[in-house]
């Protein structure tokens, strides 16, 4: 993972200081892009310990096409949390706590554990509005249909696997105010795949990338995706490649970057995938292992809301 390293130095040293939706204030650099082959590792960062089984029950969230968090809190992943809880204060005229107070800390781990064991608030208030599966799974089309894309790009990679239109987009510019209203709009917004050589390689555009905390989630998350639909369409994994737009170190993760860029990587794990599996849907998160990976211990950051 040294490429992710160099770039949160680039950041350091060309980044320009830019405002943000959120307050908090970033540094940036506009552009730019890393490849991963797949076949020398998973591209999982050791430089700090990640949450592997968040990322992985996030990204069968996804392809369920769920956009409520209840399946989220019942499996003790809470990535997703801070959007929803800040939406329910608002909707219910509560106070905002600051982030960093215990409060904040008490109030949001009791509304995930009743999102998680009340089903009526759960359906009012942990949905996140027409968000990531949604589009994955249910894009709204003019006519009334419903167009299930990952379905679409798994017949496809089987069946025209040299067509350029093997997309995917997360951004539905009709809904980008909707999903704004309870969660987040896209930042990984549309990924692309390619088949050569029996392999299966797959491109993501980023537009907004928290350098920290989301982009070695997001690189490992659409690692597995691609050795995932690799597997049920009968090819080898090849390459991720990962584009970013605006890619970004916010001001409150500073010390937490100088932190890391301390820090010697290990070398990469593999990923066993159980090869039964031959339904991108059919996945469960005991399909999957992850082999030798030895990491630095975590670094805590919070999240810009």
């Amino acid at each position: 993972m040294k490429q992710y390293l160099d770039l949160l130095r680039r950041i350091q040293e060309e980044g320009v200081e830019k405002s943000d939706r959120t307050g908090t204030g970033t540094k940036s650099i506009f552009g730019h892009q890393m490849r991963f082959d797949l076949s020398l590792g998973f591209p999982l960062l050791t430089t700090k310990k990640m949450a592997l089984r968040s990322i992985i029950h996030e990204l069968i969230w996804f392809l369920s096409g769920d956009t409520n968090i209840q399946y989220l809190a019942k499996n003790n992943v809470h990535i997703w949390d801070e959007w929803p809880f800040v939406a329910y204060l608002k909707s219910t005229n509560q106070p905002l706590p600051d982030q960093k107070s215990e409060e904040w800390k008490t109030q949001i781990r009791a509304f995930s554990d009743r999102v998680k064991d009340d089903d009526a608030f759960a359906r009012e208030y942990g949905k996140l509005g027409p968000v990531y599966g949604y589009q994955w799974r249910n894009w709204p089309a003019p006519d009334g249909r419903h167009i299930d894309q990952i379905t679409q790009i798994i017949q496809q990679i089987q069946n025209t696997p040299d067509s350029r239109r093997m997309i995917v987009s997360a951004w539905n510019v009709a809904d980008i105010e909707e999903m704004a209203k309870a969660g987040l709009p896209p930042c990984h917004c549309l990924f692309q795949f390619y088949v050569a050589d029996g392999k299966l390689s797959c491109q993501l555009y980023q537009r907004s990338c928290d350098t920290f905390l989301g982009v070695p989630f997001n690189i490992a998350s659409y690692s597995l995706l691609t050795m995932m639909v690799a597997q049920v369409c009968g090819l080898k994994p090849g390459e991720f490649i990962w584009t970013g737009g605006d890619v970004h170190v916010y001001s409150n993760h500073t010390d937490q970057v100088v932190k890391q860029l301390s820090r010697e990587p290990f070398a990469l794990p593999t990923m066993w995938i159980n090869p039964e599996v031959k339904d991108i849907f059919s996945f469960t998160i005991d399909d999957f292992e992850l082999k030798d990976y030895q990491s630095h211990g975590a670094i805590p950051a919070p999240i810009a809301v």
